[in-house]
Order: C-alpha cells, then structure tokens, then sequence
C-alpha cells in the first residue's frame, strides 16, 4: 500500500450539483450524507473527497463507524497496472486499514470488468464479516470501482455500507450507477 499523503482536495459542489474528484464524479446525495469533505484515510487515493452517514457515533469512545462514498484519483506508484488489478491492489489496502487487527471474512459477489462514458474499468463488490470489539455492526458491503479517465490515469469509487443501513446501501448503488467521467 502506497504512504499516507494528505489531500489537497477541497469540497466540490459544482453548479451541477455533482461531487467530483479523479476525473469521476456522481450526483450530490443530500442527507443524511454530510460532506463532501476531504479524505486522507485511504492511502490508495489522493485528491479524494467523501461523504458520510454516521451509524454508531464513538463506538469505543473515540471512533466512530461510518457509511461513506467516495471518489479520488488512484494513486498508481511507479507502475502501471489494469484496472483489475488496481481494484485488487485497492481493496487489500482498504481492508488492512480500516479493520486493522479484526478477522475480516471477504466474500466477493461481482468481480467484472465494466465500461463507464466508454472508459474501461473495473468492479469489485464484497461482503466483509467481522466482529470488532464495542462495534455493534458485524458485517458491510464494499464496493470499489476503478475506471480509466485517461492516458495513465484512474479514478476510484468507494462505498462502505454497514449492514445495518440497507437504504444507505440502495443509495450507494443508485451513486455508482449516476457516475460520469469528467471530460
């Protein structure tokens, strides 16, 4: 997984009233969501912006468990990759960082390649189970989407939805499929 490097994304709300960031964007969802804000927490991306849902507010006294979306460009290193293999190199990242030492059960559900605005890309979809200690959530969805925007270039979305939300997942869903690829 690439270091940590802080964004320099600044929320976007374009007259449009979609939310932009690595060449994607999708339509601003409203509340619940809050955001977009900036999002430095996924290693993997840079110039990222997230919105979130609160589910269980300071679940150990000092975190909170969130739904979230996102989109970001998709930092690739030195390399060039597809955008299979960039979903893989993505979900592994995520996976170590947001669920450090738990037990993470993965089941994949879609694994595809997908074409977005005539753009080649690639989804990934999973269910994760886990029991994290004073977390009442035990299991979510993730969905990475990884699309070619140009020469060299990738941009990511990202949802992360606890089960206990299935409307938030319905959301989400309805996010990926209004996504465009900024010209």
């Amino acid at each position: 997984c690439p270091p940590r490097v802080p964004t320099t994304a600044e929320p976007t709300l374009t007259a449009d009233g979609r939310v932009h960031g690595g060449g994607l964007s999708y339509p601003e969802p409203g509340a619940p969501w809050q955001g977009p804000q900036p999002e430095d927490r996924l290693t993997f991306a840079r110039a990222a912006l997230s919105q979130i849902v609160v589910v269980e507010p300071l679940y150990d006294g000092t975190s909170s468990w969130v739904a979230s979306v996102l989109v970001g460009e998709l930092v690739s290193g030195d390399g060039n990759f597809s955008s299979q293999q960039g979903t893989e190199m993505v979900a592994r990242c995520a996976l170590a960082m947001f669920y450090s030492d738990a037990l993470v059960q993965r089941s994949d559900r879609v694994s595809r390649a997908v074409t977005l605005d005539g753009h080649d890309g690639w989804l990934l979809e999973m269910h994760l189970a886990f029991d994290i200690p004073k977390l009442s959530e035990k299991g979510e969805t993730a969905i990475f989407l990884i699309v070619q925007t140009g020469p060299g270039m990738s941009g990511i979305f990202y949802a992360s939805i606890p089960d206990s939300r299935p409307e938030l997942l319905a959301q989400a869903r309805q996010l990926q499929a209004a996504l465009r690829v900024d010209a």
